[in-house]
C-alpha cells in the first residue's frame, strides 16, 4: 500500500491496483489535475469543503471514479448536475478488490449554519495489503484491527485531547500526515504540545508525510 500526503490532509492511497483519492481540500481546490482514480472519498460536510468548479473538474476528469461522499455534498454535487453516492455509516462499498467501510460518526462543525448530518471515518481492506483506517473527525469509530491510521493531523482541533485519546485507543502501526503549516517555526511554536503529545502515546510509530511525501506499507 502506498500513501502519498497531497497537502492539507488529501491522501492518495494506492493499493490492489487501485487508486483512490481521500479527502481532497475543499473538494476540490487544488487537485482537480489529478487523473486515472477509481474513486474520489469525501469525509468531510463543512460548508468550506465544497467548490463546484474544481469538484467538477475533478469528476469530469476521472469518469470512471465512484464519488462517495457526506448527503449533504451529495446533494450540493447534484444540484451541479454531478453525480455522488451519499456515505452511510456501516455500509461496505467495493472499489474493485478494495473494500471500503464507514465508521464512527461525525457531524457538521457549523451547527449554525448546516444540519448535524451524520458522517464517518473509512477503513481500507483488501486481501493481502495492510488495512489503512482514516478517521476525519470520527474519534468515537471502533475500526477493528487496523495497520496504519492515516490522521489528517493539519489544526489544532485534529490534534485535541479526545484525537490523542482516540489514537492512544487505536495504537496501530500508525503515521500522522502532517499539514506543513504545522512543521513552520511558527506552527512548532503553537502547535508543539499537541504534536508531542501523540509521541508519548504507547505503541505508535510516528511517521510524519509532509505534503507531496509519500510512504509505502507493507
Amino acid at each position: 500500500m502506498r500513501v502519498t500526503h497531497l497537502g492539507h490532509a488529501c491522501l492518495l492511497v494506492e493499493m490492489a491496483d487501485r487508486r483512490i483519492l481521500v479527502d481532497p481540500g475543499n473538494f476540490s481546490s487544488g487537485f482537480e489535475d489529478l487523473a486515472d482514480l477509481d474513486a474520489i472519498l469525501v469525509t468531510h460536510n463543512h460548508p468550506d469543503h465544497f467548490d463546484p468548479e474544481p469538484a467538477a473538474r475533478l469528476i469530469r476528469a476521472n469518469p470512471r471514479a465512484a464519488v462517495h461522499t457526506d448527503p449533504l455534498t451529495a446533494e450540493k454535487l447534484a444540484a451541479e448536475g454531478l453525480r455522488a453516492v451519499p456515505t452511510r455509516r456501516d455500509e461496505q462499498v467495493a472499489i474493485g478488490d478494495v473494500m471500503v467501510t464507514p465508521v464512527g460518526e461525525l457531524h457538521a462543525f457549523n451547527h449554525d449554519q448546516v444540519p448535524q448530518i451524520p458522517n464517518v471515518g473509512l477503513v481500507l481492506r483488501a486481501d493481502g495489503e495492510p488495512t489503512l483506517f482514516h478517521p476525519g473527525d470520527a474519534y468515537d469509530a471502533e475500526p477493528g484491527e487496523v495497520d496504519v491510521l492515516a490522521h489528517p493531523l493539519n489544526a489544532p482541533w485534529c490534534a485535541s485531547r479526545d484525537s490523542i485519546g482516540f489514537v492512544a485507543r487505536i495504537a496501530p502501526k500508525t503515521f500522522v500526515p502532517i499539514h506543513d503549516a504545522l512543521l513552520s517555526e511558527r506552527g512548532r511554536q503553537m502547535y508543539c504540545t499537541h504534536i508531542e503529545s501523540f509521541s508519548g502515546v504507547d505503541g505508535l510509530t510516528l511517521r510524519d508525510l509532509a505534503d507531496g511525501e509519500s510512504g509505502e506499507f507493507q
